[in-house]
């Protein structure tokens, strides 16, 4: 997960550059869509999914429409890397989200110290790298925003999709937003997008859609929804790296300083035993 979903940052930069981020936000979910559609037939997944059509589709607004969109919008003038480093904040957000969930033990002395430390970190990173004048705050509460949304679409798989398979739910959520943002492509999308562009979306429904999905579903199944967000302390150094060395993103010392700051804080914010959660993920085994 930590690789699949570290490269997206680096994908999304380039499909942006000749891309409207709707265009981009349909072209990888419909693709994702198609490739999932035959593995769910053959399945049977597709059938509890529409059985539980509301929450399928609340986990497609929060985890695909939302971010997908608001990540491609800022990535227009955000460095990849940072756009990245950002979204490491999931597990911070998750444990608040956890705690309004009814988990009493989320907000412990432990887990608050984290959470303090995490939020310095992004204060640091933000401030160490806004002052180039490329992006602004607008950007920095995009990702954040996306951030939250990552924290929250795994409780919702765990605790109102258990039993459904998660091929059947990310192909029918994948397809609905695709279908939702078709319309809006085709209005906004300004002149044709270069060869690049097109690979790149190519890259994000096949790798970082459809393949990322299963193994995100299974991922979930097998730590539960708490633990299932510890990937985003690898995922934004993958993102970074990929952004200095092919982008020639530059390294700000508050992303040097500020990123340790995050993860140790994202370390005390996640660092507890999560209750066990079974979700039958991809129809194969409990």
């Amino acid at each position: 997960m930590s690789v699949l979903w570290g490269f997206p940052y680096l994908l999304i930069k380039e499909a942006v550059a000749t891309l409207a981020p709707a265009s981009v936000v349909a072209g990888r979910t419909l693709l994702g869509a198609v490739l999932l559609l035959p593995l769910a037939l053959r399945r049977g997944a597709l059938r509890p999914a529409f059985a539980a059509w509301r929450w399928v589709l609340a986990f497609g607004v929060i985890e695909m429409a939302g971010p997908f969109l608001l990540l491609s919008h800022a990535e227009q003038t955000m460095p990849s890397g940072l756009t990245g480093l950002l979204v490491s904040t999931v597990p911070l957000f998750g444990a608040v989200v956890a705690f309004a969930g009814g988990e009493r033990s989320a907000l412990a002395p432990q887990r608050l110290l984290g959470l303090a430390l995490g939020s310095a970190g992004v204060a640091i990173i933000v401030g160490g790298t806004i002052g180039d004048g490329s992006f602004g705050l607008i950007a920095v509460a995009e990702v954040l925003v996306v951030a939250l949304c990552y924290a929250i679409a795994p409780f919702i798989v765990a605790h109102r999709l258990d039993g459904v398979p998660g091929v059947g739910t990310a192909t029918l959520a994948l397809g609905a937003v695709g279908l939702a943002y078709l319309p809006v492509a085709l209005l906004t999308q300004d002149g044709s997008p270069s060869t690049r562009s097109l690979a790149a979306v190519g890259g994000l429904g096949v790798v970082c859609t459809a393949v990322a999905f299963v193994a995100f579903f299974a991922l979930i199944a097998e730590v539960g929804p708490s633990r299932a967000t510890v990937f985003t302390y690898v995922n934004p150094v993958v993102a970074l790296t990929l952004g200095v060395v092919l982008l020639s993103e530059p390294l700000t010392w508050g992303l040097v300083v500020g990123f340790p700051v995050v993860l140790a804080g994202c370390w005390l914010a996640a660092s507890h035993r999560a209750p066990e959660t079974i979700v039958d993920a991809v129809g194969v085994a409990r």
